[in-house]
């Protein structure tokens, strides 16, 4: 969706684009088609480009006032994108790889990269310039972490590790599996004063808050415990936060922020009822089918392979079956070896023979 709401994207697994404008009524203004399969889509400020990342690790720039031309490719990375967003400016595009890399490229010129913001040890999956800070750069990642960063010198200001905040609901659940915390998505509310954070498959929302009295940084405020997992996670206008969940009879959770704290809103308003009636009527065409479906991150975490352990056993299993060979070859009168009886006979030859004694 764009900034002002006026035009929404959607890519699919049939690698087609599709733009709507939304305002008066929805219409499709262009279908068009990407070369690899999308994993994120952005829009400008000015509304005027729509820049798509895809799997291979390239982004390219479609244009929105002339609907059927093609797009241009803009820049690469050498793995899979999986995030990417724009500065309020325009100035800077910044995407985000599974090498846990997060670069800021220049928009206009994207071969000379402004910065890299590095320390994530894991693919990193969410992005996000908070409203009101257009300085600063929030990203999520498949190691657990959310981290602050001011993205133009590439400079981390702040890190929260979501597995140690997570701890007590881990505890659980089966342990014998580890814990993974891959942050799927950082939302904040219009005002800038809010953040939330929520993770794949994990039934909580972090909350955090930009306070006066912190420097200017995030302040970790409240936890939401959630009956099911969430599916997304906004804010609203007018700074409410609503909650997608994976379930046909609580579909759809409303917060609001009241005498320091999130409370859930009990009573039925006309658009929590109106949007839960929608989700309603739509869930066995839209949703069923999602519902449970495997972590969409798994397969983007590194595997380690012990191959020293594996190697360092069969190096002892070669060296006890040769002390076996080399024992039976010393022991007693047992058979020789062609080698060993040829060196024999050539010794018995080459030796004097004594003189007779008359």
């Amino acid at each position: 969706m764009s900034a002002s709401g006026n035009y929404a994207a959607v890519t699919d697994d049939n690698k087609r684009l599709l733009l709507f404008r939304t305002q008066p009524s929805w219409q499709c203004i262009s279908t068009r088609w990407v070369v690899r399969r999308c994993t994120s889509l952005a829009f400008s400020q000015a509304e005027d480009e729509l820049f798509v990342a895809d799997k291979s690790g390239d982004v390219y720039s479609f244009s929105i006032l002339e609907p059927e031309k093609q797009g241009e490719l803009k820049l690469g990375h050498l793995s899979m994108l999986l995030a990417i967003t724009l500065s309020p400016d325009d100035k800077y595009i910044i995407t985000a790889d599974r090498d846990e890399k997060i670069r800021v490229s220049l928009c206009r010129s994207p071969y000379n990269i402004q910065a890299f913001c590095l320390g994530h040890t894991e693919f990193v999956s969410a992005l996000l310039l908070p409203a009101g800070h257009p300085e600063w750069l929030l990203s999520g990642s498949g190691d657990g972490t959310i981290k602050l960063w001011h993205y133009e010198t590439g400079r981390r200001l702040q890190s929260f590790d979501l597995k140690q905040l997570c701890s007590t609901q881990s505890s659980d659940t089966d342990t014998d599996k580890p814990q993974r915390f891959a942050v799927s998505r950082i939302v904040s509310s219009q005002d800038g004063r809010h953040v939330a954070v929520q993770c794949e498959r994990f039934p909580s929302i972090q909350l955090f808050e930009v306070e006066d009295g912190s420097g200017g940084l995030l302040t970790l405020t409240e936890k939401l415990d959630l009956p099911h997992a969430p599916w997304d996670v906004t804010f609203d206008p007018q700074g409410r936060l609503w909650v997608l969940l994976q379930n046909k009879e609580a579909s759809i959770l409303l917060y609001t922020h009241s005498q320091e704290r999130w409370q859930k809103q009990e009573s039925e308003s006309a658009d929590l009822q109106r949007v839960r009636e929608a989700l309603h009527t739509q869930w066995d065409k839209v949703f069923k089918d999602s519902v449970g479906v495997d972590n969409r991150f798994q397969h983007l975490y590194k595997v380690n392979f012990d191959n020293m352990a594996s190697y360092l056993q069969k190096k002892q299993e070669r060296l006890q079956q040769q002390d076996q060979k080399g024992g039976k070859r010393t022991g007693g009168n047992g058979p020789q070896s062609n080698g060993a009886a040829k060196k024999s006979k050539t010794e018995s030859k080459s030796e004097p023979v004594p003189p007779n004694c008359s």
